[in-house]
């Protein structure tokens, strides 16, 4: 494939990430995934080889601001270049406030905005040097409404909007910016609730879900264009959410 890229993916190791990867590595990119979970990214990573795919697999924690380095840089020493970080990992442990669950407040924080940091940050002064680069952030429809049991998820989800658009305005043209919000997907984020009430009413909101393919789909438009055209957002939901 003649406009393959070298695309690193956190979060990758199972929901929109893993389908992104597969999605993205069955197009004929290199896909460098990472996550926490080792056994989840080897099954992936066989998954892609089997399908023909190129993929390094990396045990990762997007809390932790020097393995984010070591995981970007280590693919440019592999490979010569990253040309996109889709940066995807995400919790989603909702819950009223009153519930006062501070520490998975504390976590949503950690891994959805420091996270999110932590990649651009490991991703900056690549793009700078090789003079291009694209940057994708998964974010949310939670990233434009707020809802209850979801304060801090939204928060953190505006906070990944924010931080993304201003990384678009403050960059040079060559490196380009994309922000995907999806709905509701296939995915185990609502695993995490721990609060009942929230669970219940996620139970319903997840009625009708899209698979993550459709992200995959989404980021490989954005990340297709031209080197003139920046897509800065795209929204994607299940066509029954209102």
């Amino acid at each position: 494939m003649s406009n393959s890229k070298v695309i690193l993916i956190t979060g990758a190791s199972s929901g929109i990430g893993r389908g992104v990867a597969l999605g993205l590595a069955r197009e004929g990119h290199h896909v460098v995934i990472g996550a926490r979970r080792e056994d989840r990214l080897k099954e992936l990573a066989e998954e892609i080889r089997h399908a023909g795919g190129s993929v390094d697999a990396q045990r990762l924690d997007v809390t932790d601001g020097a393995e984010v380095v070591a995981f970007a840089e280590g693919a440019v020493r592999r490979h010569g270049r990253v040309d996109v970080i889709v940066n995807n990992a995400g919790v989603m442990p909702l819950s009223r406030l009153d519930s006062l669950l501070v520490e998975e407040w504390d976590r949503m924080i950690d891994v959805n905005v420091r996270g999110l940091l932590h990649g651009i940050a490991a991703g900056l002064p690549i793009f700078q040097r090789q003079g291009g680069g694209h940057f994708v952030t998964v974010a949310s429809v939670g990233a434009h409404q707020v809802s209850p049991t979801a304060a801090v998820y939204c928060a953190t989800k505006y906070a990944a909007w924010a931080i993304t658009e201003g990384l678009r305005q403050e960059s040079d043209p060559s490196i380009r910016v994309t922000t995907i919000s999806p709905g509701v997907v296939e995915s185990e984020l609502a695993d995490t609730i721990t609060e009942p009430g929230a669970q219940d009413l996620m139970r319903v909101f997840r009625a009708d879900t899209i698979a993550p393919e459709a992200i995959a789909q989404a980021i490989s438009y954005a990340i297709g264009q031209p080197a003139d055209v920046d897509v800065s957002e795209i929204i994607v939901r299940p066509a029954r959410q209102r």
